[in-house]
């Protein structure tokens, strides 16, 4: 198992990227959006990856960090979407945006994803809603920001669900409600607090 690649990045194509390790070229599937968080031609870099090994070929797909490759994992998991697949949702939506869209239901967003259906979309939030959870997604532990972290007894976490949901019940969208709730601050100790924050970054 290669968990991941270190080297000079060579080359940016359309779906994959080349990485040179001791003059050997790896070649790395990987989604779109995440290669425009590549650095420069030339310069290092670290890609996490999933080695996928059919009959006919092995592939490497690459990701920026872990907690991209774990959703991944968790993507193709789900049967009837390969490496292909992941990786068209993961180009579509970032991981976090595909755990407000699993979270909340929202096929749609998943099934904007090249050859994702709606009824592969459906199936996937099915089978990963009870893999993920809202206080984790909220908390945004990999990058910080949002809410920083909940208090013990687990009451900022009730505050941002409830909130979630007034916001739904007042018509706005799943996924854009989660996302709004996500960027308030920490300091907001009620849900009404929360829901003023939460509007402003609706408008």
């Amino acid at each position: 198992m290669i968990s991941y690649i270190r080297g000079e990045l060579v080359a940016v194509e359309k779906d994959k990227i080349v990485v040179d390790v001791n003059g050997v070229g790896w070649g790395i599937y990987m989604p779109e959006q995440t290669m425009g968080r590549l650095p420069s031609i030339g310069e290092e870099v670290k890609i996490h990856t999933y080695l996928n090994v059919r009959e006919d070929a092995m592939q490497l797909y690459g990701f920026c960090t872990r907690d991209d490759l774990e959703i991944f994992k968790l993507v193709i998991g789900v049967s009837g979407i390969g490496p292909k697949g992941g990786l068209n949702i993961l180009s579509s939506l970032s991981a976090d945006d595909l755990r407000f869209a699993v979270l909340s239901g929202d096929a749609k967003a998943i099934s904007a994803a090249p050859g994702i259906g709606k009824k592969t979309a459906e199936k996937l939030i099915i089978e990963l809603k009870d893999k993920l959870n809202l206080e984790e997604v909220l908390e945004n532990k990999a990058n910080g920001d949002g809410f920083q972290e909940s208090n013990t007894s687990g009451g900022t976490s009730e505050i941002q669900s409830e909130a979630v949901q007034a916001l739904v019940a007042l018509g706005y969208g799943s996924t854009e409600s989660l996302r709004a709730v996500k960027k308030v601050s920490a300091k907001c100790e009620t849900v009404e607090d929360v829901l003023k924050a939460a509007l402003k970054n609706l408008f």
